[in-house]
């Protein structure tokens, strides 16, 4: 890692090529001294796998993984609207 936009660049590039992760719905943005990671994934497994991977190969950069959970089931109760 040489200068600070390559390390985004670099996450971005093993989100996306990573065979167990091929994320490309994943934002990588710098927020003072640590990346933050954030998007939506369908599962918090998932969101886990992301996280450790990119800690894994990243272990000198302070990571925040902020991905949600994209909601898969069809609502359970019927919305009101008046």
């Amino acid at each position: 890692m040489t200068i600070d936009t390559d390390l985004e660049a670099e996450i971005q590039r093993l989100l996306a090529e990573h065979d167990r992760i091929a994320e490309q719905g994943i934002t990588v943005q710098r927020r003072d001294h640590l990346i933050v990671l954030g998007g939506e994934v369908e599962s918090a497994q998932r969101r886990d796998e992301i996280c450790q991977q990119i800690t894994t190969h990243f272990p000198d950069v302070q990571i925040t993984c902020d991905i949600g959970i994209t909601r898969t089931q069809a609502p359970s109760e019927v919305e009101e609207i008046s």
